[in-house]
């Protein structure tokens, strides 16, 4: 009976970066870092090379906060920049990682930075970090590498990123001020309803007489506020929590959600206008980089930031394959307005795609900003009345 040995599973041993100094053959003091899993790895491979070692350390990082996308763009701006102004890549890592506040962006400079060293590509050790570095990053990347542009579509992506950013800025601004006011004129409903009417309770029935029915009504929903206010927190606070995750887990859930935030007059037209401004954007900077119309949309769906767009993308993407022009199927996917396909037509006609998607970016930027403004000074008078109607109801 033949037996066959049971291979254990390989122990996966963690590299560290270490700091390290010594002098080579000609008494010369050097020093570097090395990535290894091991001060005695550190020592065997330096002696392999000739150098006699005085020191290893081992790089320590603080725990550091969470790398946030403003980190990453203003990481991919430093790169451009260091990068035109003739300095070697290697030297751009080091430079950014040591100069970084966040120790967690230094963390993660060093780990790539390594992987250059052993021979990768720059867009492959981006590709080791999908949370950070998404597809649209490293393929223009990967096409700046293979065209010797490399620091021009960092410049790009770095502009793209600014204003990526600068327009979800703008977005949490127009929302953050209603949503406060609404949790404002919540809590001091529920004051008024479990604390202060509850004390004027007891004077209108000293009274003796009827009193009126919208009294009565608020009486009985402040005896229902102060008898069930946990049941009602913890059913607000449950339902926002399992509407969250039905968003995160399920398509269905968040197609329905994405649709109706589209809906609303003031609220509707500013995430419409910023999903366009954010898709024209991505395929902008995408196709300027040289990459195929159809392969750059596969990066502009997720990048509109709404369900209803992503999924239009896909339809687009599908009828361009097949030939039709990419304004006839914006319009056939019925989310695009008039101007924004237009414009768009004028530029595959004209052959400046690319820079007419950047204006057509450009236009619904300043509508955002237009929009925002809007919803700022009305949604506070439209709030107001309806706390006063809630509380002298």
């Amino acid at each position: 009976m033949a037996t066959g040995a049971i291979a254990k599973p390989r122990e996966v041993v963690r590299e560290s970066v270490f700091h390290w100094e010594g002098r080579d053959k000609t008494g010369k003091v050097v020093k570097g870092e090395m990535r290894a899993g091991g001060e005695s790895v550190v020592a065997a491979s330096l002696r392999r090379r000739g150098i006699m070692v005085s020191k290893i350390k081992k790089q320590s990082f603080a725990r550091g906060r969470k790398i946030s996308e403003k980190d990453l763009a203003i990481f991919t701006r430093q790169l451009s920049t260091m990068l035109r102004a003739g300095v070697p890549l290697l030297q751009c890592f080091d430079i950014v990682a040591r100069g970084h506040s966040n120790p967690s962006m230094s963390r993660l400079l060093n780990d790539i930075k390594m992987d250059i060293e052993t021979g990768t590509s720059l867009n492959q050790a981006f590709r080791k970090y999908p949370i950070y570095f998404d597809p649209l990053f490293c393929n223009l990347v990967a096409a700046g590498e293979q065209a010797g542009i490399l620091e021009t579509l960092l410049d790009r992506l770095a502009t793209y990123k600014e204003k990526t950013l600068a327009l979800k800025g703008k977005i949490k601004k127009a929302m953050f001020y209603p949503l406060m006011i609404i949790l404002v004129a919540i809590l001091i409903t529920s004051i008024i309803m479990i604390f202060v009417i509850p004390s004027f309770k007891s004077v209108f029935t000293s009274f003796g007489a009827d009193l009126p029915a919208p009294t009565l009504m608020v009486i009985a929903m402040s005896d229902f506020f102060v008898e069930y206010w946990y049941v009602l927190l913890f059913g607000l606070v449950g339902s926002i929590y399992f509407l969250i995750q039905a968003w995160k887990r399920s398509p269905k859930v968040q197609m329905a959600i994405d649709r109706l935030i589209l809906k609303p007059p003031v609220i509707g037209e500013l995430m419409q206008k910023a999903s366009i401004a954010r898709w024209s954007r991505t395929l902008s900077t995408t196709f300027a980089a040289g990459v195929p119309l159809v392969e750059a949309l596969d990066s502009v769906g997720p990048a509109a930031g709404n369900a209803v767009y992503k999924e239009a993308t896909k339809q687009i993407q599908s009828e361009v394959n097949i030939g039709t022009s990419l304004a006839q199927a914006m319009q056939n996917s019925g989310v695009f307005p008039n101007m924004a396909v237009q414009m768009t037509s004028i530029g595959e006609e004209s052959g400046s795609l690319d820079s007419m998607l950047s204006k057509v970016a450009d236009y619904y930027e300043r509508e955002v900003d237009e929009t925002v403004d809007a919803l700022a000074s009305l949604i506070e008078p439209i709030i107001m009345v309806e706390l006063g109607v809630i509380i002298g109801g």
